[in-house]
């Protein structure tokens, strides 16, 4: 089963679209991957898009406020931590370099949050759960399946992380592998000249049956494919490409999608981590 009840301390769990024209990527979204959604009114104007699957939550999309936009911002995907108490790492977070972008702020009944920038420039959400956990399925077709930081300085990444959440790691080559609680939770890629002046960022992949097929809908739906198909030894093939709001995600065919397994030891725990990889 793919179906996650519970997220332990230090892993990813939720991935939400900002966008600068919400409509023209919901039709986006629900087109490419299959998604229902339902609306979750935030003001007059403005709704939250939750996205489903399977009758599953899988992601979000959020319109970007016109006084962010008007900072020339575009639009990206933010990918969400779960932590046990977000309070308790402001302090941490300040010390190890990093810096409180949004202070922790309660969603209504859903959880707390917080929104951060880590020392090398790459921004990540905070998520401390109440009555949503994150997404209730993962590594699944239409669901997230990894996240990845891309970064110029890996080592201080790797550092400011491991302070922050007790992540270890493994380098395979040229990637590094996150374990949190000895599970696969997301890696991490250092950015060369190729990638010219693209900012650090927490990128979200999702499962996709067929990356060709996939590739061809994105074009045809009005978004653009940036990255030729590429692929990960023992894991599947994958490309990046872009929303038609410009917001740039993974999509990702894997050979073998693992299911959330329960806690060692457990019969009954259902919490799980990230990473089909």
């Amino acid at each position: 089963m793919y179906k996650v009840t519970k997220y332990p301390h230090g892993t990813f769990s939720w991935a939400e679209n900002t966008s600068t024209d919400a409509r023209a990527a919901e039709a986006f979204y629900l087109a490419l991957f299959g998604w229902d959604k339902f609306d979750i009114p935030i003001s007059e104007s403005m709704t939250y898009t939750m996205f489903q699957t399977q009758g599953e939550l899988v992601c979000a999309l959020n319109p970007m406020m016109p006084e962010i936009q008007a900072q020339g911002i575009p639009s990206f995907w933010g990918n969400y931590v779960t932590v046990a108490d977000v309070d308790a790492l402001v302090a941490p977070i300040k010390a190890n370099g990093g810096t409180i972008l949004v202070e922790p702020m309660d969603v209504f009944d859903s959880g707390r949050m917080t929104f951060i920038v880590d020392p090398t420039g790459a921004q990540l959400g905070l998520w401390q759960p109440n009555n949503h956990i994150g997404a209730g399925i993962v590594n699944t077709v239409g669901a997230m399946c990894w996240n990845e930081l891309l970064t110029r300085d890996i080592e201080t990444a790797k550092a400011f992380y491991a302070k922050l959440f007790g992540w270890e790691y493994r380098v395979d080559e040229h990637y590094t592998h996150i374990s949190n609680g000895g599970r696969g939770n997301g890696g991490m890629m250092e950015m060369d000249e190729n990638f010219g002046e693209m900012p650090p960022m927490w990128m979200v992949y999702f499962h996709v049956s067929d990356i060709d097929a996939a590739m061809k809908r994105v074009e045809t739906l009005g978004g653009k494919v940036i990255t030729q198909k590429m692929e990960a030894p023992a894991t599947g093939w994958f490309t990046v490409v872009e929303d038609p709001a410009g917001a740039p995600f993974y999509i990702m065919q894997l050979e073998q999608a693992e299911p959330w397994q329960e806690e060692p030891g457990s019969a009954k725990d259902e919490s799980v981590s990230d990473a089909a990889r």
